[in-house]
């Protein structure tokens, strides 16, 4: 049964123990390609949590948390770009949009920013929430196919990850990092964060040098790895 929006909205307003009866029923209906403008606008600030937690849920291997990246990890993740002279900035595993906010605020106009976002959920929310946005380009499909995205551009100056590592399928991941390194232009540098230095390892083997920082303003607490 479908409600009027403005029936729905005085169900929401004059119940307010059904609230978050609602932010469930929002997050499935959003996780099973649903939309729903009103429970979106009267929750807006616990949505892009709740979508995450639940997307966690039913996709733990492709989401790794359980709550979407602080601004805090969003911050030390771009630290080191220098906006002023990039022309080219890649994004793995856009979520939320945390980390593609600080880059879109922080770009020059003319830099293009691509975004991989398996999770049609969260690609879905990054397209709606970034409307408008110049020279930006979301693509729901996987970052192993950053070579086809970037044949129009050249390589990339930074590639930006919120990618899993240590719980991606090996194969992907080497697929990734592999192609990472040889869209990555010289001097470029990748950029990823993890919540342990298990794959440190690992990513070394395709990066010579890796610098480490540790946020604690996380859930959890992560390790933020530049690799050039």
């Amino acid at each position: 049964m479908r409600f009027h929006n403005t029936a729905k909205q005085n169900i929401i307003d004059n119940n307010p123990d059904l609230n978050i009866l609602f932010l469930i029923v929002y997050g499935m209906i959003d996780i099973w390609g649903g939309y729903d403008a009103v429970v979106m606008k009267k929750f807006k600030p616990f949505g892009s949590s709740l979508k995450f937690m639940l997307q966690y849920v039913f996709r733990p291997r492709t989401v790794g948390a359980f709550l979407p990246s602080s601004r805090y990890l969003a911050r030390k993740m771009v630290e080191g770009i220098d906006f002023k002279t990039a022309r080219c900035i890649v994004e793995y595993g856009a979520g939320t949009g945390v980390f593609t906010r600080q880059i879109l605020e922080n770009r020059t106009p003319g830099c293009v920013v691509i975004v991989f976002e398996m999770n049609e959920a969260f690609c879905r929310g990054l397209r709606e929430m970034f409307t408008g946005e110049a020279n930006l380009h979301i693509i729901n499909g996987s970052a192993a196919g950053i070579g086809a995205e970037l044949v129009s551009y050249g390589k990339a100056d930074y590639v930006v990850s919120g990618l899993p590592f240590a719980s991606l399928p090996e194969e992907v991941s080497r697929n990734i990092l592999a192609e990472t390194r040889k869209w990555l232009r010289d001097g470029g540098m990748f950029v990823t964060f993890q919540y342990t230095l298990f794959r440190k390892g690992f990513i070394s083997q395709y990066f010579d040098e890796i610098e480490i920082a540790r946020v604690v303003r996380n859930l959890p607490p992560a390790w933020v790895m530049r690799c050039r």
